[in-house]
């Protein structure tokens, strides 16, 4: 019996391979099949069942091409309803995968469909739960990302309730915990860093597992800090359950080479979106004007998510040579199909034409501790509201990246703003946002709250929060 974890940084996500004599199943994949293709020509193993927890919102699962690429049956768990063919799978049923033994336990709660699958060995043992957003290390699923449920997220944090304890906690204290997100995933809360763990564990140390919770406390400490949720998540929900391009169609339209001039003409004639994703110092130093900034070495698919309404949107990138097929495969994980190509020899094909270029104006920690002692200033912090409250320079505004597109018309266009996030990454985006909606006068902090705290700057009373959110 072979058990892989493929984990995936940028959006904190966690796929699994699981290998017993030359037939496989595969949890929760992401978008692009090359990895697990890979996974079964190196076993030389058939791929039998494509297993998935729920209706995933925060990425577009590969369950579709997965299958149609290798014949294997897609399954859910109870009650799940998609748009095309796959095994709804019964509470308590056995899948057979070589000599060892899947269970789908029924979980509810997380969404209504959430399963559960354990996995017991050839001697028929309970070995591992991956468990999906239903049961994280630290933590459990968010009750109210359900898709057009007349379920409140109360009543799901209800059964989320009866599931932990019903069909979790009575397993074995050493059965693995591998979860389908680690910390910085907005699925849950407040996530440990760690991605696996064990059941015993789990049951010392994460709150939602106390022995002695009530239904009542439950259902108000799961529901306590949660923010609304990024806005791509219900449009991915719908695009799992429904269906979806391949993604092989995906990349033949979106790496697709540009010169500067049909660049320009497609950025005017397609009504395009252009994203600059390379690196933030680079960003800095010289850009396209009107090019949005976000950076492939971040969480490029998750801020896109956030930030860009329109799953349709004709997309327009500027990377790195050689990552234009990472930036297309990330584009698509989150739904992100229309992009239309890429500018043939990046920023320095632009320059070299004569174009345009604009910069962003910049300040260390130290240079503007100091003009902070000078002159009233404007501050925006653009982290999460939960990082604003934990910690933050005495007078700054929380202006979290997260709800730019509803906030910036609150901002004055006449005022200068020095812009920090926590290390520089997220400012980045939020004044490239701000410039391409005519703010002129705006100071990227760098090094961001993390430099600033080194200074002797006031800050607000360290407040410890129950979320990450």
């Amino acid at each position: 019996m072979k058990v892989e974890q493929i984990y995936t940084g940028c959006l904190a996500e966690a796929a699994y391979y699981i290998e017993s004599n030359g037939e496989a199943a595969i949890i929760d994949p992401l978008r692009e099949t090359e990895p697990y293709l890979e996974r079964l020509k190196a076993d030389n193993a058939k791929l039998k069942y494509v297993l998935e927890t729920h209706f995933h919102a925060d990425f577009v699962s590969g369950h579709l091409d997965l299958a149609r690429k290798t014949g294997a049956t897609i399954v859910y768990g109870p009650t799940a309803q998609p748009n095309f063919e796959a095994h709804i799978a019964k509470d308590g049923e056995e899948l057979k995968v070589g000599n060892v033994t899947i269970v789908v336990l029924h979980t509810p709660g997380h969404t209504m469909e959430s399963s559960t699958y354990l996995l017991r060995d050839e001697n028929g043992k309970d070995y591992a739960i991956f468990t999906g957003d239903t049961l994280f290390l630290g933590d459990v699923g968010r009750p109210d990302l359900a898709v057009k449920s007349d379920l409140t997220r109360e009543d799901l944090a209800g059964y989320l309730y009866d599931s932990l304890r019903n069909k979790i906690m009575p397993l074995a204290d050493d059965v693995i915990v591998y979860p389908g997100h680690g910390a910085g995933s907005a699925c849950g809360k407040k996530m440990s860093k760690e991605t696996q763990g064990t059941l015993g564990q789990q049951k010392k140390v994460n709150y939602a597992l106390r022995p002695d919770m009530t239904r009542e406390e439950f259902i108000k400490e799961v529901t306590t800090g949660l923010v609304e949720p990024p806005q791509y998540f219900p449009k991915n929900a719908v695009m799992n359950k429904m269906g979806y391009e391949s993604i092989d169609e995906v990349k033949k339209k979106g790496i697709h080479p540009l010169s500067v001039r049909a660049f320009k003409a497609a950025w005017e004639g397609e009504n395009a979106l252009v994203i600059d994703t390379r690196h933030e110092d680079e960003y800095a130093k010289g850009f396209i004007p009107g090019s949005i900034f976000i950076g492939l070495d971040g969480q490029f698919a998750p801020w896109v998510g956030a930030l860009i309404p329109d799953l349709n949107q004709p997309i327009l990138f500027i990377c790195e040579p050689g990552r234009e097929e990472e930036v297309v495969v990330r584009l698509a994980r989150v739904g992100y199909d229309n992009p239309i190509g890429y500018l043939e020899g990046g920023f320095e094909a632009w320059k070299a034409a004569g174009e345009d270029v604009d910069t962003i104006e910049e300040v260390t920690a130290e240079e503007f501790a100091k003009i902070f002692k000078k002159e009233k200033v404007n501050v925006l912090d653009v982290r999460k509201v939960s990082e604003y409250n934990e910690q933050h320079i005495e007078g700054a505004i929380s202006f979290p990246l997260d709800f730019i597109n509803k906030n910036f018309s609150q901002l004055d266009r006449d005022k200068k703003y020095y812009v920090h996030c926590k290390g520089g990454y997220r400012s980045l985006i939020a004044v490239s946002i701000l410039k391409s909606r005519g703010f002129e006068k705006l100071v990227n902090i760098r090094g961001g709250f993390d430099a600033l705290k080194e200074t002797d700057l006031p800050l607000s009373e360290y407040r410890e929060q129950v979320t990450e959110l």
